[in-house]
């Protein structure tokens, strides 16, 4: 897999909007003979749902680089004749295996799409209001009212692309990674003897007899990484999800004098990253050995394997001495991994249910003067009946009268001081008020 490096980008920021259920209609069947048909007004259709889906064919997040806000088409409003209005279409959002999906305010991990074809649900669109066919009783046979539609969610998110890898290439620059992977693998990436030429992880397919496993190159780092210095540690997380991390080394002394001294730098720059990536299973690949002689490349691989207590394997990436042991070495233990690690059950996706808040009965309810007689109620629970009906609608008025009633309206609008003939408003809704 090779990517330029504009063309890579793995993290973003996106808006996601679910779509509004469509309201509820008020209608009365009218037919010839008929002249007194019954309420027969239709429900609103749901809003569509936003869906994020790792799709094997996406490699970067670039799409989303111009494109941020994504929102799904609104429920159609009910119509006469118990017309259902038409739901919106759910809205799927392609992103590369490996994604892992995060909401952009809390940093709370919504979801890992570390499967093809996984998918989540990040906005639910909301519930169409009900026609007024359902407020039909013996006692109110021609009700006029009918709900609005729910509002469908939305939020930021924060889309993070973990390459999925079984073993992480990393090291200083220019230690012969790009080199190794071109050599080990199908993978040709950019390279060049200068530092930083891999910009951007290389991906690259080994294949030993029957087995093959996926290497990635991640670009050099250097001391002060942390902190920003270099390329930074930015690259990283890439190596969070491999199996195995080979780490190379430039044993030459060409341009790297002290082999061991750069292996604990690196070493202590992932565990500022994350010391989890310190508890990973780690082979050590001394590079470079055709440019030393033989005598001295023993007394440095000793060193190296006395001071990290791992295994190292002398390889070189231009002759190609020791690749086939490396290979050999890198397959074995990437196939014994995956074989301790317990299968997944393949968990069937279930849509969830819209959006759709229960009106509460009881309340607090607040009475605020805004001027010389003039007052507004408010409660945050009088703010779901509001949304929910329209106060034009005679019903949906004295339907709401009635609980404020229940609820205390009356008395409080006395201890507020409200006197005869002052005006209240109840959302966009005004009335005189009457002892």
């Amino acid at each position: 897999m090779n990517i330029e490096r504009a063309d890579f980008v793995d993290r973003v920021k996106i808006f996601v909007k679910a779509g509004d259920g469509g309201n509820g209609c008020v209608s009365f069947r009218r037919e010839k003979y008929v002249p007194k048909g019954g309420p027969d007004g239709g429900d609103g259709g749901n809003g569509g749902f936003v869906f994020l889906r790792a799709n094997p064919s996406v490699s970067t997040l670039i799409e989303f680089v111009n494109k941020r806000k994504f929102m799904a088409e609104n429920g159609k409003h009910g119509m006469g004749k118990k017309m259902k209005g038409r739901n919106g279409k759910d809205l799927f959002i392609d992103v590369p295996v490996g994604t892992v999906v995060k909401d952009a305010v809390t940093g709370e991990v919504i979801a890992d799409l570390n499967e093809p074809g996984k998918i989540v649900c990040v906005a639910r669109g909301g519930r169409g209001g009900r026609g007024n066919a359902h407020f039909a009783t013996s006692i109110k046979q021609a009700p006029l009212i009918a709900e609005r539609g729910e509002k469908g969610e939305s939020r930021w998110l924060e889309l993070e692309l973990k390459i999925l890898a079984d073993v992480g290439l990393v090291g200083y620059p220019n230690v012969g990674k790009s080199s190794l992977i071109s050599r080990i693998s199908n993978a040709r990436p950019k390279i060049a003897n200068y530092p930083f030429t891999t910009l951007i992880p290389n991906l690259g397919v080994v294949k030993y007899d029957d087995f093959s496993f996926v290497v990635a190159d991640i670009p050099g780092l250097i001391e002060g990484a942390s902190e920003g210095v270099g390329l930074g540690n930015v690259f990283l997380r890439h190596v969070e999800r491999c199996y195995l991390i080979a780490h190379v080394i430039d044993v030459s002394g060409y341009e790297r004098e002290d082999p061991v001294r750069d292996y604990f730098v690196i070493r202590e720059e992932m565990k500022k990253y994350s010391p989890f990536l310190l508890e990973k299973p780690e082979i050590v690949v001394a590079n470079k050995i055709d440019l030393i002689g033989k005598e001295e490349l023993e007394k440095i691989l000793k060193r190296l394997r006395d001071a990290t207590n791992r295994e190292v394997i002398p390889v070189s990436a231009v002759t190609g001495e020791g690749i086939d042991l490396l290979v050999s070495k890198l397959a074995s233990i990437v196939r014994e991994m995956k074989v301790e690690k317990p299968e997944r059950k393949e968990e069937k996706f279930v849509k969830p249910s819209p959006v759709w808040r229960r009106l509460p009965e009881k309340f607090h309810l607040e009475v605020v003067k805004e001027d010389e007689g003039y007052w507004v109620v408010e409660g945050e629970n009088l703010r779901v009946w509001i949304e929910r009906f329209d106060l034009n609608q005679r019903d949906a008025r004295l339907m709401l009268l009635q609980v404020l009633e229940k609820n205390g309206l009356n008395n409080k609008l006395k201890e507020a001081g409200v006197k005869e003939g002052d005006v209240v408003r109840i959302g966009d809704f005004e009335f005189e008020y009457r002892e």
